[in-house]
């Protein structure tokens, strides 16, 4: 939808003023970029990897002590802290009635619990080996908030350029 109003703010005034107009557009969707899709879960061999918003939050297994969701998967560790996971499997609703179920056994259970149980199993595989210890590291995502930083440079000369012109 961005591409289609610059490709027409091309068409109707220009280049410069297409130019001018853009950051805005870039920013609203990159505000709802980091705010609908940047958030997700990630795990491999060594740990799992929690993106929440603009902050990141690497977890290996040696220091995770239990796995479970409430709204969204919760990851107890062994110091008592818990990581929630905005991003990841989240406790739907049950479905409607009037619906004709599924009647193979794998589709009576809810999305979130097989996500949640392909999480579990990948944690006690890595206890079952010992991989997977180490600290929790946890750090802003850079590039997200470095695209963020050009487009408010750009905010910043449209606005100059556009106070200067008009």
């Amino acid at each position: 939808m961005t591409l289609l109003l610059l490709v027409d703010a091309v068409v109707r005034a220009g280049w410069v003023e297409m130019l001018l107009l853009a950051p805005w557009m870039l920013l609203v969707l990159w505000f709802i970029y980091v705010t609908t899709f940047l958030s997700h879960v990630a795990i491999d061999a060594e740990g799992a990897t929690v993106q929440n918003l603009l902050r990141v939050a690497r977890i290996p297994w040696g220091r995770v002590d239990d796995i479970g969701i409430r709204y969204q998967v919760q990851f107890t560790l062994d110091d008592g802290r818990t990581v929630s996971a905005f991003g990841g499997p989240v406790a739907g609703r049950p479905p409607r009635p009037g619906l004709r179920p599924d009647p193979s056994p794998r589709s009576r259970i809810p999305p979130a619990l097989r996500d949640l149980d392909l999480i579990r199993e990948q944690w006690h595989a890595a206890n079952e080996t010992g991989s997977g210890a180490g600290p929790v590291v946890r750090r802003w995502d850079v590039r997200t908030l470095g695209v963020l930083a050009v487009i408010a440079a750009w905010v910043l000369c449209a606005v100059i350029i556009s106070g200067v012109v008009g």
